[in-house]
């Protein structure tokens, strides 16, 4: 049989056709536009998003035997809040993980509520970018649209529900939400009574491995395939894209460059970094995960390469990168502020160090390097609660460059291994969509059964000491620069 992963991205949704043996039969890519209202803003229409995956799914569907697909699942963006009426129907346009709009219901949630009962709830404090934050904007500055919410939907789980017609989401996305109490796998009542968010508003929560329902049956019809086709929960784009990368079991590593950067590490253990500087997740294996994430990573290249030097080209412009270690400039990847392990919706990116001999190589390098020395900050935070992470695995748009990979390996100085396929979330849905259907009996043994090592990109020791020079110096960057940022909003 065949299962289809599909990941709601923030650029585009990508859908995945795999065998039950992990072969990739076809992978489609569907567009949509981001809206940037103000300054820190970012929205999406989350009917976008339907519309493109149906299309995507016509396209998938095409010259294959669709008697074969037996199920269909997610990877996809986490934390936006999508709001729906009593008729179901999208209130507003989704607010984004990446936007930075609730600084200050951000702070009120950690100041007046308190950082540790927040902790002691949900395993983890106020982010701008989280869920429950969004409601409270909401409540405050569109009241008339916070007095029509009947359903509070993360943006993957939007998809499910269209799909299925249930109400549903999975541990590890709604472990985003700050409603969600990550140590017993169930919504906080705590945080709904906070928050003033009425517990029947938020939709049933599942495994990731498991069948929320089946393909309605218009559906089927238009697609052409069987309406006893399984949709399963699914993940949050960084635990879909770490069963895809086999990051799974007990203390497993997984990089992810996409547009936002994770540093992702699976425990069979509960547990909680004292300073909440990485969150505490469910995992979509059945167990947890720590992990940093960075608001912007290969999105800082796309935004360099696009916007201003205005190209496509981008392993061109890597070519004349050779001096590694070397670059005496320095960028700080803060374009949508930050969360690990900052938190400060407020932080900015910038360029330092630029002399009259500055070269266009520099600054592309600098980019590069800048995002790799902020994941190896999240990276520096799991070493300090004791956990040794010797290698890791790598996913997403920017490891496709054979010289980020490089930069990434040497700047934490840890084995990077690439898998066979980078498909990430969308593999890590397809594969999930395998478990819940009874292809495999647990999300380990699928990746145990599919996921292959292609290739392992060593630290070089001389390489790697040229890069802690640097990534101590990139360090001291922030605290200095923080006191502007907050000047400048």
């Amino acid at each position: 049989m065949n299962y289809i992963g599909i990941d709601l991205g923030t650029s585009a949704v990508k859908l995945l056709l795999m065998q039950e043996d992990g072969k990739i039969l076809k992978i489609v890519n569907r567009e949509y536009p981001i809206s940037f209202p103000k300054p820190g803003w970012s929205q999406q229409n989350p009917q976008d998003w339907y519309k493109e995956t149906i299309a995507g799914l016509e396209e998938l569907l095409q010259s294959c035997d669709k008697s074969q697909v037996a199920g269909i699942s997610f990877g996809g963006q986490m934390h936006g809040l999508v709001a729906l009426d009593e008729q179901d129907e999208v209130i507003r346009p989704a607010i984004l993980w990446n936007d930075g709009r609730t600084a200050e219901e951000s702070e009120y949630l950690n100041r007046e509520v308190g950082k540790d009962k927040l902790s002691k709830y949900t395993a983890n404090i106020s982010f701008a970018g989280f869920t429950a934050p969004k409601v409270l904007w909401l409540k405050k500055h569109e009241p008339e649209n916070y007095a029509r919410i009947h359903k509070i939907m993360l943006p993957k789980d939007y998809l499910a529900y269209c799909l299925s017609g249930v109400h549903c989401s999975d541990v590890s996305d709604a472990s985003g939400t700050l409603f969600f109490d990550v140590e017993h796998r169930c919504w906080s009542e705590e945080m709904c009574e906070i928050c003033g968010v009425k517990k029947e508003w938020l939709p049933k929560v599942f495994e990731s491995y498991e069948a929320v329902g089946t393909l309605k049956p218009e559906l089927a019809a238009e697609l052409g395939i069987s309406e006893k086709t399984v949709i399963a929960a699914g993940a949050g784009d960084n635990a879909a894209a770490a069963v895809g990368t086999g990051t799974v079991g007990d203390g497993a590593c997984n990089i992810s460059l996409g547009t936002s950067g994770t540093v992702f590490i699976s425990t069979k253990k509960f547990g909680v970094d004292g300073n909440n500087a990485l969150h505490s997740f469910a995992h979509a294996d059945g167990s947890y995960h720590l992990m940093g994430c960075m608001l912007s990573a290969a999105s800082c290249n796309k935004w360099w390469m696009d916007e201003i030097i205005g190209t496509k080209d981008y392993a061109g412009e890597q070519q004349g990168i050779q001096a590694l270690g070397e670059n005496r400039v320095y960028f700080l990847p803060y374009l949508m502020g930050e969360r690990s392990p900052h938190n400060d919706p407020d932080a900015r990116g910038a360029f330092i160090g630029l002399t009259m001999d500055t070269a266009r190589e520099d600054m592309t390098q600098a980019v590069l390097e800048g995002v790799a020395f902020a994941l190896r900050d999240s990276l520096e935070v799991a070493k300090s609660l004791g956990i040794e992470v010797t290698r890791t695995k790598i996913c997403g748009g920017g490891a496709k460059s054979p010289l980020w990979k490089k930069i990434v390996a040497n700047v934490l100085g840890i084995c990077v291994d690439v898998p066979e396929n980078e498909e990430g979330p969308s593999m890590g849905g397809a594969m999930l969509a395998a478990v819940a259907c009874g292809a495999y009996k647990s999300v380990e043994e699928a990746a145990q059964a599919i996921v292959k090592r292609k290739e392992t990109i060593e630290p070089e020791p001389e390489l790697v000491a040229l890069y802690e020079r640097r990534y101590q110096q990139f360090r001291a960057i922030y605290p200095i620069c923080r006191p502007l940022f907050q000047q400048l909003k």
